[in-house]
Formats: structure tokens, C-alpha cells, sequence
């Protein structure tokens, strides 16, 4: 770890290895958090980094303090300065990761809303793979559904589910898995939307079927239609889809956009980066550094 990091824990700046919270309280017994992963990068020309589609995250953010019913008493306002102020503590000048956690603090139980604290964790952050292409396999663990635990916002519990799939996967020779919904139906991949690609046409699962609401995958679908001219179709994806499918691919912001070239051991296209994947990739690397004006909107400079 590096000594030297810094973090913004309840209105303070203090190093990383000075942060603590209660080991009793709600978010540690039971992951009663919810957060939002942001992703900044630079941009060397400029000598700027932008914080990518910040306000995007900040909404889902208050929807998630929303529907798990925290009392919170920061508002976007002081979430944003939080924000800015940590990474210039930092003094980062290139690509970040920027946790950004409500957690339910003190002695209450699982069923408590309140007192919350937040914290605010900076990192420097590469690509999450050194892959090209990622190997596949569909889970035996079923998605989440909203009748049981809402997939559409970001709670720290919700991702043991994305856990039990990823490590089932590592276990038997793949790179990550993907998910089935309760309907038997394509939802994601741990951490992860799906997009598949057949006959020049993008698809990718409706936004009721037990998937996050994805901020990536909604600059997916934009890009795709606005630049590329692409017919772009949200529904129900049956597995065996897949497994004929001309192109897939993940995307996320840890994940950015990666390429799925095996799904359980059947080959996608010639199990190379398919060529509609590598322009998303080019032109969504163009806009998060601020390269592509069209989507200034989406960048807010941190310096």
C-alpha cells in the first residue's frame, strides 16, 4: 500500500492507514453500503483529468441512499466537493479510480437507517485486464432480481452475488462468468454489462433484466447509435444467442470495454477483437480523456 495515499473519511483528509470505522456497525456486519465506482482519466495534452459523467454517478448514487432508506445528511453538493478535494490532496496526475462509499455506521442492527458516514478513496487504476479477450462460461449462480435484492442500484451486499459467479468461474479455467436471470435469460457479468453483436445489429439485455443501471452501458448504446449509425436492441438475450454470436462484450468502469472471445468453450468469430468492439473501444477511450468534443458533457475537469 502506498503510505503516502490519502482519503476523505467523514468530512476529513487523513492518510489511508488512519482511516477506521466500527467493526460492529451495519456496514461491516452486513455490507450496508452503497457506493458508486468513478472512473477519472488524463489527459497528457491538456495536462487535465477529467472525471467521467460525474453527475451520472452522483444521481445513482442518491437513488441507491434512496432505496436502501439511509438517512443521509450529505447532499450532492458536499459529495462533490468531498470528491474534488481528495484527489487534489492526492495530487494525481493520471488515470484514477475513485470509490465513493455511504456506509450505515454506529452500534444499530441490519434493519437500522442510521447514522451514516462516507468516505472517499482515490486510487491509480490501469486497465483491470491485461487481456485482449476474455474466456467465458455461463454461471451456475443465478442473478439477483428485484423481488429479492434490487440489481438496478450499486449496494455493497449485492455483489456477493457478482463474487460467488467470478470465483466459481476462476475456479474452472475461465477469466469471469456470466449470469442468468430468474427467467433463464442473459443479465451480466460480475461487475458488468453484455453487449452481442449479430448481423451489424447491437444487443444487449433490457434494463428489467436484473442488470445494473449501467452508466457504461449507456454510453454504449449512445455512442453506437449517434457514431457508429448502429441498430441498438434492448431485451431478453437467450443463452444459446451467444454462443452464435459475431461479436460480445463486457463493459463496465472498472471494465471499460473488453472483448469475449470463448463463451463456455464455443469460439466468437475467429476469437479475435471483433472489429465493431475495437471502434466502441477507440471512440469511448476518445471521450473519457476529453479527446471528442461532441460529449464534452460527459467529462468535468478535476483541476
Amino acid at each position: 500500500m502506498d503510505n503516502n495515499r490519502k482519503m476523505w473519511l467523514n468530512g476529513e483528509i487523513m492518510a489511508v492507514k488512519d482511516a477506521k470505522i466500527n467493526v460492529l456497525s451495519p456496514t461491516s456486519q452486513f455490507g450496508a453500503n452503497v457506493f458508486e465506482g468513478i472512473r477519472c482519466y488524463w489527459n497528457q495534452d491538456e495536462k487535465q483529468l477529467y472525471a467521467f459523467r460525474l453527475d451520472d454517478h452522483f444521481d445513482r448514487l442518491a437513488n441507491s441512499i434512496k432505496l436502501l432508506k439511509l438517512e443521509c445528511d450529505y447532499t450532492i453538493e458536499d459529495m462533490k466537493k468531498g470528491f474534488f478535494d481528495i484527489i487534489k490532496a492526492n495530487d494525481y496526475k493520471e488515470d484514477i479510480a475513485v470509490r465513493q462509499t455511504v456506509f450505515l455506521d454506529g452500534f444499530g442492527s441490519w434493519s437500522s437507517t442510521g447514522p451514516t458516514g462516507m468516505f472517499i478513496a482515490p486510487i491509480a487504476r490501469k486497465r483491470s485486464y491485461d487481456k485482449k479477450s476474455l474466456k467465458c462460461c455461463i454461471s451456475s449462480w443465478e442473478r439477483i432480481s428485484d423481488r429479492s435484492l434490487s440489481p438496478r442500484i450499486k449496494v455493497g451486499a449485492n455483489y456477493l452475488n457478482s463474487r460467488l459467479a467470478h470465483m466459481e468461474a476462476l475456479e474452472n479455467g475461465y477469466d469471469t462468468a456470466i449470469i442468468m436471470n430468474n427467467a433463464g435469460k442473459v443479465a451480466e457479468a460480475p461487475g458488468s454489462c453484455l453487449f452481442l453483436i449479430r448481423d451489424n445489429e447491437l444487443i444487449t439485455p433490457s434494463i428489467t433484466s436484473s442488470i445494473l443501471e449501467s452508466i457504461t452501458r449507456d454510453t454504449v448504446i449512445k455512442l453506437a447509435k449517434e457514431e457508429l449509425n448502429m441498430i441498438v436492441t434492448e431485451r431478453d438475450v437467450d443463452r444459446t444467442e451467444l454462443y452464435i454470436a459475431d461479436e460480445i462484450f463486457l463493459c463496465g468502469s472498472a471494465m471499460e470495454i473488453m472483448s469475449v472471445s470463448n463463451v463456455d468453450n464455443y469460439e466468437i468469430g475467429n476469437e479475435e477483437v471483433g472489429q465493431i468492439t475495437k471502434e466502441l473501444q477507440r471512440l469511448y477511450f476518445e471521450v473519457i480523456r476529453g479527446d471528442n468534443l461532441n460529449y464534452s458533457k460527459w467529462i468535468t475537469p478535476v483541476y
